[in-house]
């Protein structure tokens, strides 16, 4: 088999990319490891930039998304049992969009189909070979078959355990990591949102965030250790736990309801310069990872995998290869002021077990300034909410 672009990894930044590929008119074919079930009931991001929610509507996939995702013009940011909301609309001019990551997945699993191009589930023993040349190919096993993929570039959209970024000499890339001292133990409840906008909460007892995916689904975290134990929580601990972090002092507290799905994610920051090797390019996952705090790791891939399609379609309209040749340092730009923030949001908010009195009031002092001045709200607004990914 050959196409133009082999796409390996069927999530979010696998299939966008090959919607915006055949948008341009590009072939691709979609190699994914696990089932198409799977992939879409994996409970990861929620929060979409305006730059993603602006690219979706550009390409035709903005309709569902206009009906049923959450606007939200501002955050909150709670310490000391007092919230704080910071408008980021007014400070801005743009919004976020709380729409599960699953359901972008379902949207373009649909508009994949549409377009009949190729996509594969479930394919095993996938290896990348010749990708330092112009000629790569993927070799894989697909229903008790071995099969040979020939295409002019490969798409390593796999994530961060995928086999795309292993596959590349050693030597040639640099990783840049810092692994946090605690992760986050979430759960998805049953129970109608308590606030209109995710709630940040610093607290004495560790961090916690409120958040919500549809009307009657909430979304909730607590600070834990990285290697905590999901099961010496049960539901009744941790409603416990998040009541006691995230209840202020005027009453409000989030709603308490059926605990549908629970899991405990570590922390870390990953980034691998360069994003490309030969004909291999990496995107979202597969070459940066951010802490959760920020809401950045689907919209950077979405950054990423637009950015590509842009340099794939210059360089089969017009033969051009300088955009292809940018793409790393036009992605890693934007992905090293999205580590920054994460980085930023993520140290002010978590208590990281090792500091002392001063370190905590160095805290309350940081988040006491945020909230009371234009600038500093302006800050994390303009971070938040994303900066354009189409222009």
């Amino acid at each position: 088999m050959r196409t133009q672009t082999g796409i390996v990894g069927g999530g979010p930044s696998g299939l966008l990319l090959a919607h915006l590929l055949h948008l341009e008119g590009i072939d691709s074919v979609v190699l994914e490891a696990r089932s198409e079930e799977y992939v879409i009931e994996r409970v990861r991001a929620g929060v979409l930039e305006q730059g993603m929610v602006d690219l979706m509507t550009a390409i035709g996939l903005g309709e569902r998304l206009r009906r049923e995702g959450l606007i939200h013009h501002g955050i909150n940011i709670s310490f000391a049992g007092t919230r704080h909301r910071i408008d980021m609309h007014e400070l801005t001019g743009r919004a976020i969009t709380v729409y599960g990551q699953n359901e972008v997945q379902k949207d373009l699993n649909q508009a994949r189909r549409a377009t009949g191009r190729p996509t594969f589930h479930e394919v095993e023993d996938l290896t990348l070979h010749d990708f330092a040349g112009d000629s790569p190919r993927i070799r894989y096993r697909h229903r008790e078959e071995d099969h040979e993929l020939a295409c002019d570039f490969i798409a390593g959209c796999d994530g961060f355990h995928g086999v795309c970024r292993p596959s590349i000499p050693e030597g040639s890339c640099t990783a840049f990591e810092r692994t946090y001292p605690y992760g986050w133990l979430g759960i998805l409840a049953e129970a109608a949102p308590a606030s209109e906008e995710l709630v940040y909460t610093w607290t004495e007892r560790g961090f916690s965030l409120f958040s919500m995916r549809s009307p009657t689904i909430t979304r909730l975290y607590l600070q834990c250790a990285p290697d905590e134990d999901i099961h010496r929580w049960p539901d009744e601990k941790i409603w416990d736990e998040l009541l006691k972090r995230l209840t202020t002092r005027d009453g409000w507290k989030p709603n308490v309801g059926p605990v549908l799905q629970k899991g405990v994610t570590g922390m870390r920051s990953f980034v691998v310069e360069p994003m490309r090797y030969g004909s291999l390019f990496l995107a979202g996952d597969a070459a940066h990872i951010v802490p959760p705090t920020g809401a950045k790791g689907l919209n950077l891939a979405a950054a990423d995998v637009y950015v590509l399609s842009q340099a794939l379609a210059a360089f089969y309209k017009s033969g051009r290869r300088d955009l292809l040749d940018a793409y790393s340092d036009t992605c890693l730009r934007r992905v090293w002021r999205a580590q920054r923030f994460s980085w930023w949001m993520t140290s002010m908010l978590h208590l990281s077990g090792d500091e002392n009195a001063f370190d905590r009031r160095r805290q309350l002092a940081e988040l006491d300034y945020l909230t009371s001045s234009r600038a500093a709200m302006t800050s994390l607004a303009e971070n938040y909410v994303g900066f354009p990914i189409i222009g």
